[in-house]
């Protein structure tokens, strides 16, 4: 605990139906706290806490107002529990913390959750903006004016196109010829998968990939029509024709020019930090090295794009769902922010030869204060 927060740690446990899950509320100054559910096994309440305050530092970085949360529901994706099962535990889970939502705290997709988990959330609160990340199908009528809003589903892959966004602002800073980089991203789920497309899109050289199973490298790259059927086949990485197949670890290893770690928390640690061979680090999931880590890695000259800054797509795309943005909308505001955060940030730390994250933070920090400041107090008016 700091000056900062957490405000709440809620803890819910449902014996009946083996629910486990923690929401950590970490700070509402510039609004309720944004945060997604998080569906792992092994997920913790020190875990879900650090993911809150990186929302904090994100949604004020990026002048939403939102602020920091995140919640996480003990649950194994690859056991044989049916879709019934699942739909189960995040209605109870809703309904335990249905007090705190919207007000308080707005849900949206993360690991192991995506658009109907967030319908099943919406319809056990009874709340329209409880959530964010619905289905695009999922409306509801305006009242006063005709129209409706509808729900913008995170497989539009908002996050992913962020990611690609600030890859390319950071490979220009640093004087890189995007077409002639060699990237590599770790993990080929949503984030993963759309910062790939739209790497792709504006020219930039993939390659080598990983999902759960192992990594892929080709110095030619990738077709992305292969790498489509084989996800709709679900077939691993490992399956496309004519690639090199390497350990999953090795991925963080390749002498290549932007590493995109895009999977799991943690993933750069104490055993591999010293094997580390890119230029460029965009963190596209949260949190995937310690702050100590990245530090050291940063002082080895090595351009680290913070999580909260690089990640931001998604949490911007909810900014636009809870204001009723469509979706074209939703990507020219996230290109706009994330164009005018990125150069400010990057531009600061190469200048002054900082960690990215230091300036960062300095600016969110600010915002957030200046908030608390304006408040009476946490639980009174606000």
């Amino acid at each position: 605990m700091d000056e900062f927060g957490p405000e709440y740690i809620i803890k819910v446990y449902d014996p009946k139906i083996g629910l486990h899950g923690f929401l950590v509320i970490d700070n509402t100054a510039l609004g309720p706290g944004k945060g997604g559910i998080r569906m792992t096994p092994d997920v913790t309440e020190e875990e879900v806490w650090r993911l809150a305050r990186t929302m904090t530092w994100k949604t004020a970085l990026y002048d939403l107002r939102f602020g920091g949360a995140k919640a996480g529901i003990k649950y194994d994706p690859n056991s044989k529990e049916d879709r019934r099962r699942k739909k189960e535990l995040i209605q109870s889970f809703a309904k335990a913390i249905k007090h705190f939502t919207p007000k308080n705290y707005i849900a949206a997709p993360d690991v192991n959750t995506g658009e109907k988990e967030m319908e099943w959330f919406v319809e056990a609160t009874g709340h329209w903006h409880s959530a964010t990340g619905k289905p695009a199908h999922l409306c509801m009528e305006l009242f006063g004016e005709p129209g409706e809003k509808c729900g913008i589903p995170h497989e539009f892959g908002s996050t992913g196109f962020g990611v690609a966004q600030v890859a390319k602002i950071a490979a220009e800073l640093k004087g890189f010829n995007l077409k002639k980089t060699k990237i590599a991203i770790d993990g080929f789920g949503n984030v993963g998968s759309f910062a790939f497309h739209h790497l792709k899109k504006i020219g930039a050289n993939i390659v080598a990939l990983s999902d759960k199973y192992g990594a892929i490298y080709s110095d030619s790259g990738f077709d992305e029509k292969i790498l489509h059927k084989l996800i709709s086949e679900k077939k691993p990485l490992l399956n496309y024709p004519g690639a090199k197949k390497i350990k999953h670890s090795d991925i963080y290893e390749l002498n290549v020019d932007i590493l995109i770690p895009a999977s799991i928390t943690d993933v750069i640690n104490e055993a591999n930090k010293n094997k580390i061979r890119a230029k460029i680090i965009i963190e596209a999931a949260n949190i995937p090295m310690k702050e100590n880590i990245e530090e050291y890695l940063s002082k080895k000259g090595i351009l680290i794009v913070p999580d909260f800054l690089a990640n931001a797509g998604g949490v911007i795309s909810s900014y636009a769902e809870h204001e009723g943005y469509n979706p074209k909308k939703m990507f020219e505001t996230i290109k706009n922010k994330i164009a005018k955060a990125a150069k400010m940030v990057l531009e600061k730390a190469l200048k002054e030869k900082k960690n990215p994250r230091q300036i960062a933070l300095c600016l969110a920090q600010e915002k957030v204060r200046q908030a608390m400041k304006k408040r009476k107090s946490i639980f009174g008016d606000k």
